[in-house]
């Protein structure tokens, strides 16, 4: 086993995400299980709900304060917030400013949450300072660049230097990795035709590449791609980061 950080005094809050609370509580369930395996101090908020995105994206701003101001005073207990995914965190650490522009109130919380706020494997690289977590996963695995955490929170390599440090694993590199899967929340719901068409040649990048797995870390895009892999029959496993960072022999 590494030799860990000494993390035994970090408090850490999850914030799960509705697509992790509603579809893929196996996912929050990975990253609390990591995080303890450092040995930093995970708290769960009952009261926490939507980061305010879907609204947001949609044109529903004041809804999408009213969703989002109950955010802001839910973790100021923790050292940390930490979420498993690119999309909530670029939410509330991008766009949370532009949504209370004007409110120095709300503002000033805003500015106390998005600098303590990470998506997982950014925290774990950047903050924790560990690559190396022990995992094993002996699979052919590709990895997908989710658009809000590449082009809003610039991660790119973190996802990569952590899945290199599992043992036995495979990492291929897709063409055209920076595409999106065609998900991209309500787009997906205004646009099918279009959506399933990005995520179909984004699945034509995945076999080309000849990966048993695809991994990201937004279950956002994991969902919409599964579920075209699912109707296609194809051969291919769908997983988040963390479910692979907390598997071992």
């Amino acid at each position: 086993m590494n030799n860990f950080p000494n993390t035994a005094k970090l408090r850490v809050a999850l914030f799960i995400t509705c697509l992790g609370d509603q579809f893929f509580p196996q996912v929050g369930e990975c990253v609390v299980k990591v995080l303890r395996r450092l040995g930093v101090d995970v708290t769960f908020n009952l009261a926490q709900t939507c980061c305010g995105q879907p609204a947001f994206n949609t044109g529903y701003r004041q809804e999408a304060r009213e969703v989002a101001d109950t955010v802001l005073d839910l973790f100021d207990d923790a050292d940390y917030v930490v979420a498993p995914s690119g999309s909530c965190t670029s939410m509330m650490r991008v766009f949370y400013p532009e949504l209370f522009q004007g409110d120095s109130e709300k503002l000033a919380k805003v500015e106390r949450l998005r600098t303590r706020l990470f998506e997982f494997s950014e925290f774990l690289v950047k903050i924790l300072r560990v690559e190396d977590l022990g995992a094993s996963f002996p699979h052919r695995v590709a990895y997908h660049d989710s658009c809000h955490l590449l082009r809003e929170l610039h991660v790119q390599e973190e996802p990569r230097r952590l899945l290199r440090a599992v043992r036995s694993i495979e990492l291929v590199e897709l063409a055209d990795n920076q595409t999106c899967c065609g998900f991209g929340g309500t787009f997906s719901v205004k646009f099918p035709e279009v959506s399933v068409a990005m995520g179909e040649d984004k699945l034509r990048a995945v076999a080309a590449a000849g990966a048993e797995y695809l991994v990201a870390n937004d279950s956002g895009c994991l969902m919409h791609l599964a579920g075209l892999i699912h109707r296609k029959g194809l051969p291919l496993g769908t997983l988040h980061l963390a479910e692979v960072l907390a598997s071992q022999k």
